[in-house]
């Protein structure tokens, strides 16, 4: 696994898979929340197969499939509440991390200024620079 931190509690990572649950729990993640739509992984990976493994693990799962064509702020608050309602750190996952990355900077947009939201995702090795002027217009409202 490529574990990467946003904030404290909140971090992105590539695909996982069901023998990760150990690690994920260990490294003190409450909640994992799954970007990857199913149609891109095989069935060992498909959302259902680490919702079990998170939840025998103690850990809550949401998924929340992502495409970058279909991102939509409906994705975003369903991102953001499952964060907000986890009880501690939250893991967010795709194929890369970076789908979970915009989708948590959308959800900051307003919260937080834009340079904090970039400068944050770029430390976790996410350039989301070009995002600026969607990022500034969501903070206007």
């Amino acid at each position: 696994m490529d574990i990467r931190h946003i904030t404290p509690d909140y971090a992105v990572t590539p695909q996982i898979a069901v023998e990760d649950m150990p690690a994920i729990a260990e490294a003190g993640f409450k909640a994992i929340i799954c970007n990857r739509p199913d149609a891109e992984v095989p069935p060992s990976h498909h959302a259902a197969a680490i919702a079990a493994a998170a939840k025998a693990a103690g850990l809550d799962f949401t998924d929340n499939p992502v495409t970058h064509q279909g991102l939509n702020m409906d994705m975003v608050s369903m991102q953001m509440d499952a964060a907000k309602a986890a009880s501690g750190p939250v893991l967010a996952y795709c194929a890369s991390g970076t789908r979970s990355s915009i989708v948590w900077s959308l959800g900051q947009a307003g919260q937080m200024p834009t340079d904090d939201i970039i400068n944050a995702t770029a430390k976790a090795g996410y350039d989301l620079g070009g995002m600026r002027g969607q990022l500034d217009a969501l903070a206007k409202g």
